[in-house]
């Protein structure tokens, strides 16, 4: 088992018309045994972006504490949010500059951008970033998220299709998956 595997997750992002969804699930576990069914995977870094850190649980938390700091730093000397372009080349850099000893996260950004257009990524341990103008995975249950998403997902879905969309693929796959479960939280984010 490696250490990406040693809590389990499932994270999804999602885009729509103008609109972007972000789902996790809720299962904190060590290997098999389940510890908590509340598990908060998703964070929100202001009004119109979002991240969801997969991998183990501990350096996800250390690395949104830094995250967080980042940013507060960034609007302090700039007096306006970041974009999500602009934060996804944070995030890959802070892990890039950790990669002789990773934090073993998976990121997934997910953020409305100018003109409200959704901007998803997601990124390996080491910041190598995956851009996509559909839907990103990351996590234990990545390729039954991969198959349910590529079934499901259309182009230019309004938010309830969205909202109902990406639930189903995200339930779905963790059905497939014994390290991630219990439900998920889902985040569907519109102009």
């Amino acid at each position: 088992m490696q250490i990406f595997e040693y809590n389990g997750s499932a994270l999804v992002a999602m885009v729509g018309k103008n609109c972007f969804a972000i789902a996790s699930d809720r299962r904190l576990g060590v290997q098999l045994q389940t510890i908590a069914t509340d598990f908060q995977k998703i964070y929100k870094i202001h009004e119109k972006l979002f991240i969801g850190l997969s991998g183990l649980a501990t350096d996800a938390q250390t690395l949104y504490q830094r995250l967080v700091f980042r940013h507060k730093l960034y609007q302090l000397r700039e007096e306006r949010d970041m974009k999500p372009e602009t934060f996804a080349s944070l995030v890959s850099a802070i892990l890039y500059e950790k990669r002789f000893g990773p934090y073993f996260c998976q990121p997934v950004i997910a953020g409305l951008g100018d003109e409200d257009k959704p901007f998803i990524c997601t990124m390996d341990s080491i910041g190598a970033k995956e851009l996509a103008k559909d839907f990103v995975v990351a996590g234990t249950a990545s390729e039954s998220l991969y198959g349910a998403c590529e079934s499901m997902f259309k182009p230019d879905m309004d938010a309830e299709e969205l909202f109902e969309t990406i639930s189903q693929a995200l339930l779905s796959s963790v059905d497939r998956d014994c390290l991630s479960g219990w439900g998920g939280h889902v985040y569907v984010h519109t102009n």
